[in-house]
């Protein structure tokens, strides 16, 4: 057992958010459906039901990554896509969410590219090693030219338009604990905020909401976001769930912040504001909500 690194961490997860879909068993072509069937055999569910969290798994997913990189031959992007998904049953239906691991790496990658510079960027990831996986890209997108990830993520903030799929009752809040097994975060029970509803109501929502956005604020931000999430949305199955996980978020926000976070229910009282002509009372939610995510996503800066 030479070559294997075992990894066993504390360490809280990054403070990103995720947007995800979880497809239904049968939706996924054979032979996947049933290496995720057997998959699921072996696993086992990340959560039994729909107000339980898969804050485990994340961590999971979090820990193989750590010790990707401290093997001893560390390496930047996996060289292989992973055959890890998340899994959720409810209502007695098996839902799929794979985490497609090498996919999101190199939209990781796109991302950090854009957003760093390039001394940084050049010490991280190698301009070789950038070079070989842009190729490895290009190879597998002409092979998978339909490829879409079922996970989103976004770094120190929830988007705004991330709320529009969801109303306020579909939030719910899983308080951490230990569960007399560990410290939260190692054996314990992560702490968790997420969203969870049907693919069909997501997507009525957003529907609904760029209509109405569309006609007040045609140029509007949040008018291309109801449009990029529609779009995403469409790509998967109409029975699927779709999810807003607060992700780490959780632990740089802290119990009484998330106590009392609505934020999915204001984004959707100030949509209601504006169906009913109160332009004010929708800018006003929408710039109170705007601006206590910001001061979020500005915690980046501090020491």
């Amino acid at each position: 057992m030479q070559d294997v690194t075992v990894v066993r961490t504390s360490v809280l997860p990054p403070y990103a958010a995720h947007l995800r879909v979880y497809e239904p068993l049968a939706a996924y072509p054979e032979p996947e459906r049933a290496g995720w069937q057997a998959y699921a055999a072996e696993h086992g569910p990340d959560a039994a039901a729909a107000e339980q969290s898969v804050a485990a798994a994340v961590l999971e997913e979090q820990r193989e990554a750590l010790a990707e990189l401290a093997a001893r031959t560390p390496r930047a992007l996996p060289e292989k896509e992973s055959m890890r998904a998340y899994l959720r049953i409810v209502d007695g239906v098996l839902y799929v969410c794979p985490w497609a691991t090498r996919l999101r790496s190199w939209q990781a990658l796109e991302e950090l590219r854009a957003g760093v510079p390039v001394a940084l960027l050049d010490t991280a990831v190698p301009p070789v090693t950038r070079a070989a996986a842009e190729a490895d890209r290009e190879r597998w997108t002409a092979r998978h030219p339909d490829a879409r990830p079922w996970i989103l993520t976004s770094r120190w903030e929830v988007p705004v338009r991330w709320f529009l799929p969801f109303g306020d009752e579909d939030r719910c809040f899983v308080p951490g604990g230990t569960d007399g097994e560990g410290a939260e975060g190692e054996r314990g029970r992560p702490a968790a905020l997420f969203y969870l509803v049907p693919m069909a109501q997501a997507r009525r929502r957003v529907a609904r909401a760029y209509r109405a956005l569309r006609e007040a604020v045609p140029e509007g931000e949040l008018v291309r976001g109801a449009e990029q999430v529609g779009r995403w949305l469409e790509e998967f199955h109409p029975r699927s769930l779709v999810e807003l996980d607060y992700g780490g978020l959780v632990h740089l926000l802290g119990p009484e912040r998330l106590l009392a976070d609505r934020s999915a229910g204001e984004l959707e009282d100030g949509l209601r504001a504006l169906r009913a002509g109160d332009t004010v009372e929708a800018l006003r939610a929408y710039g109170e909500l705007t601006v206590r995510w910001r001061r979020v996503l500005a915690l980046r800066q501090a020491n």
